[in-house]
């Protein structure tokens, strides 16, 4: 896979602030726009997983742990479905 750097300027003391290391921040950076994406439903589940470097299934128990639903399906998706299946 190939990949994009995108570099983010912080003020120098945003670590400090933070109480956190600069790996740290990288990962929650990356995890917290993976979900943004995902909300918006610019990513699927599987492509925002990969944003955020984690696995699908570790991906989805975030969501779950967070409260954010892993199915974007509505009701009249889920009985049109169920209605094809007939």
């Amino acid at each position: 896979m190939n990949k994009q750097i995108i570099s983010v300027d912080f003020p120098s003391d945003i670590l400090l602030t933070l109480n956190e290391s600069e790996t740290e921040l990288k990962k929650d950076i990356k995890i917290s726009l993976a979900i943004q994406l995902y909300l918006k439903q610019k990513l699927t589940i599987g492509k925002a997983a990969q944003v955020a470097g984690l696995s699908r299934l570790d991906f989805e128990t975030l969501l779950s742990e967070s409260n954010i639903p892993i199915s974007n399906l509505d009701y009249d998706d889920v009985r049109g479905d169920s209605e094809k299946l007939i």
